[in-house]
Parts: structure tokens; sequence; C-alpha cells
């Protein structure tokens, strides 16, 4: 592992300029996330994603430029100085520290990954060398205070947040534990100003230089944990992918930066969100990746519910749970303990069953939380379990959730069977049965997009979905359903409306404005 960073530096017009020179020439050799698929091949391009490399050393044995640039910031492999200077303004690169030069060879300082834009913009991710994708266990030969503060890059987590993170114009946005800065690189596009934080200065330094290679411009950039940084200050929109795992606390307290909270089992995430609404403007929203314990005679729903700050509607998702034993193993082999002598590692397994059995953990819980500072006294609170595919990115039905909460509470029964509705695009109906039987057993209504959700309905719940199209009012749609099934329609409108709800809830059904 390098412990240098390049030294490029936003304030510094001739290093400004050097650092555009650096990415005219990334895009002249296709550097990107395009160029590098084409280049590599699907198996290669994904086994690299997984940190393999084989695969991409076999795909550049070629002299090309992008095969040079795969190899030196990729693949951390030395270039003949020679072929670099095809591919680079070496003079650029040396002079910012991008590379150093070892006789007639380069080799880099930090990663330098393609990455994709929502909209097609060429962005490259800078990391510390070995840990792009993977954790610690990428890096070998490293000391345990560098593995401490490294910096990762693009990884499944970092990609799920920006996925789901909503992407409405706002004037401040706040990237809460920055790392390499991927958070704050998407916020740059739709938010006048950015603050970026991290305990990590590293990861500080390491935020400013993907900011600057990918053209994004600057963002405020502050040192401290948590909240201390901003102090009392605001902002519509919060996005964190905070050190989440719950591990054992070492003696000096966290022992890796980029994933250690340094706080005893899932206080961090719990501080965090509590923490947050004092920080959001009305309307604004909070958006982070968390763990949660599942506490033995606990409902980990109510151990969630407690953390939700007054006057916040929340919608907290949890995707994935892993017993004790499963997750202290991933996070063993994240840090490179898998590695280690079979006496070190079993200790260290050892000290996470430890942590666990005094908390009382039996399982720990993964998933998206999101606030929004409502301001009610009547907060909405979503909790659930969707482990399932979910349609990326995923921003706007963040946004639609939210909305039909609003929808939802402010809407009596009596308003409800009075207004309109419409079936969501993307609904399909599937009746499920024996062949040949004259009813369903069941009919389920299915979304093919946002969170792609399925439901049961009766034949009365199906048939109002499908005549739903918005010029209707739900009342006369179940008089006349109930004229067809030859139920009191009276009664039909008394027990509908839960129903009714329920597929507003979960977006199988839109209400309708008054002036559509």
């Amino acid at each position: 592992m390098s412990t240098h960073l390049p030294t490029a530096d936003v304030q510094d017009p001739e290093s400004n300029a050097r650092t555009a020179r650096l990415r005219e020439a990334l895009l002249t050799a296709a550097f990107t996330a395009d160029g590098l698929l084409e280049l590599l091949g699907a198996p290669a391009y994904a086994a690299l994603a997984r940190n393999e490399t084989v695969p991409a050393l076999r795909a550049t044995r070629g002299d090309s430029p992008l095969a040079t640039l795969v190899r030196l910031f990729l693949l951390q492999r030395p270039v003949e100085l020679g072929r670099a200077r095809a591919a680079l303004p070496v003079e650029d690169c040396l002079a910012d520290g991008w590379v150093v030069q070892d006789g007639d060879t380069l080799r880099a300082t930090v990663d330098v990954r393609p990455y994709g834009g929502p909209e097609g913009q060429d962005w490259w991710i800078v990391s510390d060398l070995g840990c792009a994708v993977g954790g610690a266990g990428g890096i070998r030969g490293a000391g345990e205070s560098e593995r401490a503060a490294l910096v990762l890059g693009v990884g499944g987590a970092s990609t799920t947040l920006a996925g789901i993170t909503v992407r409405r114009p706002v004037a401040k946005a706040l990237d809460l534990g920055t790392g390499s800065g991927i958070q704050a690189l998407h916020a740059a596009r739709h938010a006048t100003r950015v603050t970026a934080t991290d305990l990590n200065p590293r990861a500080l330094r390491i935020t400013a230089l993907t900011l600057a290679l990918s053209g994004a411009g600057a963002a405020d950039l502050r040192e401290g944990s948590l909240f201390g940084p901003v102090g009392d200050e605001t902002y519509d929109l919060i996005v964190s992918n905070p050190p989440f795992v719950i591990s054992p606390l070492g003696p000096d307290g966290a022992r890796l930066t980029y994933r250690d909270g340094g706080m005893g089992g899932d206080d961090l995430c719990r501080t965090l969100v509590q923490q947050s609404a004092a920080h959001l403007n009305d309307g604004g929203y909070c958006q982070l990746l968390a763990n949660w314990q599942h506490v033995e005679g606990e409902e980990w729903h109510d151990r969630l519910r407690s953390w939700v700050p007054r006057g916040c509607d929340a919608w907290i998702v949890q995707r994935e749970v892993q017993d004790v034993t499963q997750y202290a193993e991933l996070w063993l082999r994240d840090a490179g303990d898998h590695r280690a002598g079979d006496e070190e590692y079993a200790a260290r397994y050892d000290a996470w069953l430890e942590e666990f059995e005094a908390r009382r953990t039996k399982a720990v819980g993964f998933g998206w939380i999101t606030l929004r500072k409502s301001g009610s006294d009547t907060p909405s609170v979503t909790i659930e379990e969707w482990p399932h595919p979910v349609e990326q990115p995923l921003g706007d039905a963040v946004v639609a959730h939210f909305e039909r909460q609003d929808y939802l509470r402010s809407t009596d029964d009596a308003a409800l069977l009075a207004g309109r509705f419409r079936l969501a695009d993307g609904v399909v109906q599937e009746q499920v049965g024996l062949p040949g039987a004259e009813d369903p057993e069941h009919v389920v209504l299915r979304q093919n997009r946002g969170m792609r959700r399925a439901t049961k309905v009766d034949t009365v719940g199906a048939g109002f979905a499908g005549v739903c199209d918005g010029t209707l009012p739900a009342g006369r749609i179940l008089d006349a359903i109930a004229q067809l099934v030859g139920e009191d329609p009276v009664l039909l409108r008394d027990r509908t409306p839960a129903s009714i709800r329920m597929l507003v809830e979960q977006g199988f059904l839109e209400p309708v404005a008054e002036e559509e």
C-alpha cells in the first residue's frame, strides 16, 4: 500500500490545469466505464468488480493507451515509462503525485476507477491501492496503523445508497462520512452547495481528488465525527454510508475507520438517526445505510421505531439479516483476518461472539433508513422487511412513498371514497389456481417498477384496481361492483377503505388530483 497521496490542489490554477489535462487523457484513451467493458469483456469486467485481477491482466497484454491505464491505475502494475507517455501527461502526473517514478517505470499512488454517472457522465473514483472494491482484506503487507486509515472505493453499499437517494434540486447537501467522495460527487449534480465530512483526514483528501478529477468542482470538506464538524447548520439533504459495522472495540476504539464506528453495538447508527432531525430543514431528507442488532426478547421493529426523532416521518427497510456467526465471518474476511494464523483468527472470531453474547444479540439486520422532516404531530413510520430485488434508481419511489403517506394521513374514509384513483404504471395481475377451475384460488397484483411489490387481493380488490383509470370516484366504482356481485353497497363501502388504503400505501394505486 502506498502511503502517499496525489497533491493536486483545487485552489491552485496550475494544479487545476494539470488535473484537467489528466482527465482529458483518460477520456481520450477511453478509460471510462464503457471503455473498460469493451476492452475487458463482461466476465473480466465483472471479476474486476470482485477485486479479482487475473482475467483483466490477461485482457491487457496489449500496448494500447487504455490497456496501459488499466494496468497502472486498476491492477497496480508498474508501467514502462515510454508506454505511460503514450497514455498520460506524465510530467503533470508526477508533479501532482498521481504516479511515482522508479527507474524506467511508473507506479500509481492511488486506485483511479472509472465510474459511470446516472446520466452517462464519465467520472473517476479515487481510493487507496488494493481496496477499491473490497476492504482491508485486499491489502498485503500494510501495518495495522496504515490499514486503520484506509479509504475504500466503489462498492455495493455506496452504489445502493446513491441509487436510493432523492435527487431533487436542493440548496445544501451534507455527505456525512464521505470516504472516497462518491455520495458528494452525486450530490454535486443537484445541490448548490455540498459539504462533506469524515473523521479520517485521508478520506477528505481523497474526496477532493475524486471531485477534481471528475470535474465536479469543490465541496466544503470538514474533519470530524458525526455532526460535530457542521455545528448547528441545517441541510435539505443528508446522506451517509457510515461505519456501521457492529464490531468489538479494541483498546484504542475502532480498528478500521472506514467500517468500525467506535461505539458499542449499533449506537453509532442510532445516534446518527436521532441527531439528524436537528440538522434537517423542513421537508428535508436524511438517507443512510445501517446495521442494527436483533436483541433477544426485543422486537427489531420496536428497536428501530425508538430511533426515529420527533417531527420526522420514516421509512426503514430491512434488506438482509445474518446470524452472528455469518456476520462475524463476513467482517473477519473483510479485514483479511482469515489469512492470519489459526490462533489469531480464532481469538478474533471469539471476541466477536463474546461481544454479541454480552449484548444478547442473536442476529444483525442491514438496510436503508430514510427520514423526512415533516413536523407532523402524527408522523408516519413504516418499518418493513423487503429482501427482494428492487428497481434502481429508487429516489423517485422514495419521494412517492412519503407523498402517499401525506395523502393517507390527511384523508378520512369519506374523502377516500369520494376520491379518484389510477392504477400505477407497471402493475400486472396474476391469477393463481388449479388449471380448469372456474375461479382462481387468489389474485395477486404485482409491480414491475419501484419496490416491485406483490400483494394478494380478493375479487373485489382486483376488480376495483382494474377499473381505476382516474375518471370515477372510488365510491361509485364500489357501488357498481356491489351490484355485479349482489352485495349490499353500504356494507361494501364500509369494509373496503382499509383495502384501498393498503393499495395506495404500497403504491399500486395513485390518487388523482382534483384538477386532473
